[in-house]
């Protein structure tokens, strides 16, 4: 995925010419804005440039000669195939082989040589026209439409209308597959379309969405003329146009737009400041230069502008060229750990408008819509957990946790006899584990940095110490927690991370079941304590810390809250005859995969890896593909049983205006496909072949999409997997400043030593951070990264690809060279 800095540049207007159709006269147009630009009057000299990314055909017709002939300024082609026909067919015959990204990158170079071309003429600035072959979805040279190929520079278009017959469909077409790509269209050019119609009716139709349309006379009819004559008539008629009211328009709109764009990106960050409470911050020591303004993404990047400081000169931000407003950072917490399959994708950009137009927004309380059932039915089936049966949707992770603790407490409460609302019943967890920002969520935590000073909060339950799963000098190992050896057993060592995870090797555990019962019994027996749940994230709680904690230690948990006597049955003799070995016993397990599931960890649910199932299941973050926030409780059978009644008030009354809104469904069955098929796929097979797994992909045919479900199950059961290389894991694992690192699926932790000894207050990790977006490598590689505390984690999506993990992989381990270098200084002059 390109990585190229999107296309706004301090002294360099850049502008695309997309056609609505073929034919429609974009070089026409691209020349007079060129001439017109070239001969415009004012103090401002202007350094014009002209540059088709693709071109076919012989060398004569191509349009870069056309437009210096009577442009009169420097032209450009980038990619030229000598055969006639679309550039998707020209490159099959052609031994040049020009990728996406490869077409892209000369495009984003050649617009920093026009920039600095500009920048170093006195009193000059300079205007590029980028003019597409063809229609706004004509395929480029690997079959993508150009306006997804294009789409990572994000360049401002004008956009050329059809005259003809049929023409306004077609503009109207091609303006709205730009605008749900997130292009900016800021005008429209139409040539005169005479008792058509076509102006004018554009013109009315695009005025509402503060898009002008700029109406050009017909081009000369030269049909019969000589060669000269021809060449004569064209350069009066563009004498005469370029110098016509509406090009100065035209092109004092695209000038204005630019300056625009600029203040706008430049002022985000004091606006944001003066108005928005940003969440996880605290405002008394933000400065409005701390503050990314964000100009768009696509793909694993942001496109990012720092503060209000002007980029190039601020001492921060290294080896960024004086005329570049925004340069590509790797979005490195996979925004909120909800990325999973690209910003800006178009096929989720499509689902959200089909179904925002199908439904936009319809109520769910007693009414039902496709998109929310054919998502329940993928989920459940996607989750292969025969106890879950009906899917409850919220809008967040936080609240899906929330109804989830609502499902379990009340079934609890009604098989034990219980009054929740007034006998004290609790959760319980782990140490560390975190749920959500929502009041009830956070009571089924520990007191920690996020809530312990919220002041409805007071913890109701428990949360059991566990050994951890970690890598540490090259070596995997299961740590017990320091001064309890006795409960847990000494440290363990293995070769290899699968080892972890083989529950027929390693058995049970008496050690760590002993240990948790001994807990229960004092807790219960003791104390007189009541439970209504165990809710845990599977094998990594995220926001604690990226916690890996021991699968086996989790498994055992499961199974002895499952057969743990929490009270005595209160139920009838009817009510127990229709339980059976899917109803839950003990407590009710709730797994909370906001964070660990569909994917994230390299199966579609984490839970799997406990080789255990779950009563109650939570999903949300990459549910959507990060387009939209909904979530999904899934429930069992006898989860729901508890809520049947004859009065309303047995009901589980919990619902949001946006319960199971169309356009979150039909996006998340969307996303869903595209994750299912990229498991299916060769994009993860080098990672797990680097991991050690074989047999994917080489005992089947070439086509990805022909591996059966039976493989995909084979595959995702046998091998525990990361996408980040192994050989670096390791490596890092063995600096100095690393106290240890845990990896699985797309996920990568680095904890780094705590000096100050302050565990989750710790500011170890904020300085790499800090260095891996700011001060730039020398090919001006960045990287936007979170930290927990010393834990400094990144996350890939799940397409991301092995050139820009590597690229990731090696700028973390420069710059905690660096780091330890500054630390070395520092300590020396001490």
């Amino acid at each position: 995925m390109s990585r190229s800095a999107a296309g706004l540049l301090r002294d360099l207007i850049v502008y695309q010419i997309y056609g609505a159709n073929t034919g429609v006269g974009k070089t026409v147009v691209s020349t007079l804005i060129g001439r017109h630009f070239v001969g415009r009057g004012g103090k401002t000299r202007w350094k014009v440039h002209y540059i088709k990314p693709v071109q076919t055909g012989p060398v004569e017709e191509h349009d870069d000669r056309y437009v210096a002939r009577f442009a009169k300024h420097s032209t450009s082609t980038l990619v030229k195939y000598p055969e006639p026909v679309s550039p998707h067919v020209a490159a099959k015959g052609s031994p040049y082989l020009f990728t996406d990204d490869m077409l892209v990158s000369r495009l984003s170079a050649k617009l920093r040589e026009d920039a600095r071309g500009a920048s170093m003429a006195s009193g000059h600035l300079g205007v590029t026209i980028v003019e597409s072959a063809g229609g706004v979805l004509s395929p480029g040279p690997s079959g993508r439409p150009q306006a997804d190929i294009f789409r990572p520079l994000r360049l401002p278009v004008v956009l050329v209308g059809d005259h003809r017959l049929g023409g306004i469909a077609s503009t109207i077409s091609a303006y709205e597959s730009l605008l749900i790509r997130g292009y900016d269209v800021e005008a429209i050019v139409c040539f005169e379309s005479g008792k058509l119609g076509n102006v004018e009716y554009l013109k009315k139709h695009f005025h509402p969405l503060g898009i002008p349309l700029f109406e050009i006379p017909k081009i000369p009819d030269v049909e019969g003329c000589s060669r000269q004559d021809e060449i004569d008539k064209m350069h009066s008629y563009y004498d005469t146009e370029a110098r016509s009211g509406s090009l100065y328009s035209l092109g004092h709109r695209m000038v204005n737009r630019h300056v625009a764009r600029l203040k706008t990106l430049n002022t985000l960050p004091s606006r944001t400041r003066e108005a928005i409470w940003h969440p996880f911050t605290q405002h008394k020591s933000i400065q409005s230069s701390e503050i990314l303004a964000f100009d768009s993404a696509y793909g694993d990047y942001f496109q990012t502008k720092l503060g209000e400081r002007e980029p190039g000169r601020d001492s921060k931000t290294k080896y960024m060229p004086e005329h570049q407003v925004l340069y590509p950072a790797f979005d490195g917490s996979a925004s909120w750990w909800t990325q999973g399959l690209g910003h800006g994708n178009p096929r989720l950009s499509m689902a959200a408008a089909y179904a925002a137009g199908r439904y936009g927004h319809v109520m769910f309380a007693g009414a039902t819509h496709e998109p929310a059932v054919q998502l329940a039915e993928s989920l459940l089936k996607g989750m292969e957990n025969p106890r879950l049966t009906k899917v409850f949707y919220t809008d967040n992770g936080s609240t899906g946790i929330e109804v989830g603790i609502k499902m379990a407490l009340r079934a609890a409460c009604k098989r034990y006899g219980w009054d929740g609302s007034t006998e004290d019943i609790g959760i319980l967890g782990l140490k560390g584990s975190y749920h959500g920002d929502t009041l009830g969520a956070m009571e089924a935590s520990e007191p920690s940095v996020y809530n312990k000073k919220v002041d409805w909060y007071r913890g109701r339950g428990h949360w059991f110490d566990y050994p951890e799963v970690k890598m540490r000098n090259g070596r995997w190992a299961v740590e017990p927690p320091a001064g309890m050896e006795e409960e847990f057993g000494p440290v363990q060592h293995f070769e290899d991370i699968n080892d972890i995870f083989d529950f027929d090797v390693r058995g049970h555990s008496p050690r760590y079941e002993a240990y948790i019962e001994g807990v229960l019994d004092k807790l219960v027996k003791e104390q007189g304590r009541k439970f209504g749940a165990l809710v845990m994230e599977p094998v990594l709680l995220g926001a604690g810390g990226m916690i890996f904690v021991d699968p086996l230690f989790q498994q055992s948990l499961v199974r002895v809250a499952r057969r743990y006597a929490f009270g005595p049955s209160q139920q009838t003799a009817e009510e127990e005859a229709q339980l059976d070995a899917l109803s839950w016993t003990g407590v009710p397990i709730i797994f909370d995969e906001v964070f660990t599931g569909l994917y994230r960890l390299g199966r579609f649910s984490s839970g799997s890896f406990l080789q255990t199932h779950a009563d109650i299941s939570v999903h949300a973050k990459l549910l959507t593909g990060g387009l939209l926030p909904l979530c999904a409780t899934l429930a069992s059978q006898s989860i729901f049983s508890a809520f049947l009644g004859d009065e309303k008030s047995d009901a589980l009354l919990h619902g949001h205006s946006y319960t199971a809104h169309a356009v979150g469904c039909h996006v998340a069955a969307t996303s869903l496909t595209e994750l299912q098929y990229v498991a299916r796929s060769y994009v993860w097979h080098a990672c797990r072949k680097a991991w050690g797994e074989k047999g994917v992909g080489e005992d089947v045919g070439t086509e990805p999409r022909s591996l059966s479900s039976a493989i995909l199950a084979r595959a995702q059961s046998r091998r525990v997997w990361s996408m980040w290389s192994p050989d670096f894991v390791k490596t890092i694992s063995q600096h100095e400043r690393v106290e240890s690192v845990i990896t699985i699926g797309s996920v990568l932790a680095v904890s780094l030593v705590d000096r100050s000894k302050s565990g989750y207050a710790s500011n170890a990790a904020a300085g790499l951070r800090d260095s891996m977006m700011y001060e730039l490598t020398d090919d001006r590689y960045a990287v936007h990264s979170r930290v927990l505390g010393n834990v400094i984690y990144l996350m890939a999506s799940m397409t991301s690809t092995q050139n820009d993990l590597s690229a990731v992989q090696r700028v973390l381990l420069q710059k905690l060279k660096v780091m330890t270098a500054r630390e070395q200084e520092m300590e020396s002059r001490e």
